[in-house]
């Protein structure tokens, strides 16, 4: 296994993102997309193993504002998803010389995926998201609400930073004030995103504390190619850390019977 660092210079500052290329790697590369407090750091060993397992080539990048990327240009957006596909993506695509990918994103990294894959119809041949969010209700809400009242605690954006540094600040904020302001209150997944035509594969937890089953079975609605709902049982916002396992092995037959 080969792993990579790339330090992007672009006109908004460095983009960071990490490869890792399995010997004979063969078919698109898997792009994936964090959460609203992740980066690459925070995926752990779950890029490696994912390579290992489907043959592919998996990146990971930190977005503007996050890990070990550049601060963010500009204010930020209620439309920071649709900004994220249209303006930023596309610097990693051009950077890294991606072609055809295999879109993966969870949490909100999801609706990132989603967009995506549907900006770049063309090229995306397959999309998984995992833990994703469709709207936003009362139970995500309460959840957001909850997680900030746990960052108060003592040391909890301490460790925070060290993942995002100085940003750690910003990185919790944008989080918070976006997903409870009335003005992102409307927001739909793929509201912004006609047009998916590749096959999908969508995992939730059961126990999700940020997304009812409703959620993956509206975003399996979403493409033109069908998509396929994998709910696992006892398994709440995490499953590349609960249910590592299950999730490669899902990932792997997906990709394996979309290869055919």
């Amino acid at each position: 296994m080969q792993e990579q660092e790339h330090r992007i210079a672009t006109q908004h500052g460095q983009l960071y993102a990490r490869s890792w290329t399995p010997a004979g790697e063969a078919g698109a590369p898997i792009i994936l997309f964090h959460d609203s407090l992740g980066c690459v750091a925070l995926w752990r060993d779950f890029p490696a193993a994912l390579a290992a397992r489907t043959g592919r080539k998996v990146i990971a990048y930190d977005r503007f504002g996050f890990g070990q990327s550049a601060p963010h240009p500009g204010e930020w957006s209620i439309h920071f998803i649709r900004d994220e596909a249209r303006l930023y993506f596309s610097l990693l695509r051009s950077a890294l010389a991606i072609g055809r990918f295999v879109a993966f994103g969870y949490s909100v990294g999801g609706g990132i995926a989603v967009q995506c894959a549907a900006m770049y119809a063309d090229a995306c041949e397959a999309l998984v998201t995992m833990s994703a969010q469709a709207w936003v209700d009362q139970g995500i809400t309460d959840g957001v609400r909850q997680a900030q009242a746990a960052f108060a605690d003592a040391g909890q954006l301490e460790r925070l930073a060290r993942y995002h540094g100085a940003q750690a600040h910003w990185v919790l904020h944008v989080w918070i004030d976006t997903w409870l302001s009335a003005e992102f209150s409307a927001w739909r997944i793929g509201q912004d995103a006609d047009g998916i035509r590749c096959p999908m594969l969508v995992i939730h937890g059961d126990r999700d504390e940020y997304g009812s089953l409703e959620h993956p079975r509206h975003i399996a609605s979403l493409s033109s190619a069908g998509g396929e709902v994998l709910i696992l049982p006892g398994c709440h916002h995490m499953p590349q850390r609960e249910y590592p396992e299950l999730v490669l092995a899902a990932v792997q037959r997906f990709l394996r019977d979309q290869a055919k």
